[in-house]
């Protein structure tokens, strides 16, 4: 079976994992499933749900509210993605069979560098994202492990520090774990201390667990998958923000979690228990 991570990209991600944003080469490209008819047959097959269409010609920062559905089924924003001004995404792929093996198959190459570092791969996912030309991907961050690979056209992502108050505050962390939506408030004064990340066909970007960033493709419609994992440590993360709600509900200004190789032991801990408590109480 050919290999998706030459050695080379294999070390880079070594040295990158899992703090660090970071450019990879992968062998996707020309792969029959992430090709535009393949891509049209899963949508059709896929849970509306699990299927995102949004117009592209946006700001960088924008509410979630303010976002607006294109109007068109999934297929036909696929087959006319050249001229709609939409970017979309397939949702948990991993649904399908053939993905779900893809997905396993593209991951399984990189679980012996991630299970030294942070342990076994959790929660295994994948998305697919299309998009117009000049699409905009609005500022926002994710709880996963991520690598964004890219099959067709370009896109320059720009990433910023994760875990810098002064980009996004700890209230937007305990929010997003409430159950809010993943796009952020944005300031332009944030882009001093951003990373500008330029890929093509045959290249990717790791991203850390809750690393900001914002999306701008090229001018030719992109096809990109996302393959993502959780680990233990992003699960203790999620955590200790969740017990500073609670502590900051009580009227206390906890500190933020640290970021690796701290684990945030102590809050995890003490919001699991608070979380069984609560289970129980509720019986």
């Amino acid at each position: 079976m050919a290999e998706f991570f030459p050695a080379s990209a294999r070390e880079t991600f070594a040295a990158l994992y899992p703090e660090t944003a970071g450019k990879l080469t992968h062998g996707l490209p020309g792969h029959p499933m992430l090709e535009l008819d393949a891509l049209v047959a899963l949508s059709e097959r896929m849970r509306p749900v699990d299927v995102e269409r949004n117009l592209a010609d946006i700001p960088i920062g924008i509410d979630p509210a303010a976002l607006a559905d294109n109007g068109l089924s999934a297929a036909d924003t696929l087959r006319s993605i050249e001229r709609n001004g939409s970017w979309m995404v397939l949702k948990f792929v991993e649904q399908d069979t053939a993905y779900r093996a893809l997905l396993h198959d593209i991951l399984g190459e990189l679980e012996p560098i991630v299970e030294a570092a942070t342990g076994p791969m959790i929660k295994l996912e994948a998305f697919i994202f299309v998009s117009s030309p000049n699409a905009v991907t609005p500022f926002h961050f994710d709880p996963e492990h991520n690598i964004l690979m890219q099959v067709r056209g370009t896109k320059t992502m720009t990433v910023f520090p994760a875990g810098d108050e002064s980009i996004v505050a700890a209230s937007e962390h305990e929010r997003f774990h409430a159950g809010g939506h993943r796009n952020l408030p944005y300031d332009e004064r944030f882009l001093a201390k951003g990373e500008p990340i330029a890929i093509g066909p045959g290249e990717g970007i790791y991203v850390p667990v809750k690393a900001p960033h914002f999306v701008r493709n090229g001018p030719e419609p992109s096809v990109s998958l996302s393959v993502t994992w959780r680990s233990e440590w992003s699960y203790r993360e999620e955590q200790a923000h969740g017990l500073n709600a609670v502590l900051r509900k009580a009227g206390l200004d906890p500190a933020m979690p640290r970021r690796f190789p701290h684990q945030n032991l102590a809050k995890s801990v003490a919001y699991r228990a608070l979380a069984r408590a609560g289970r129980m109480i509720g019986r």
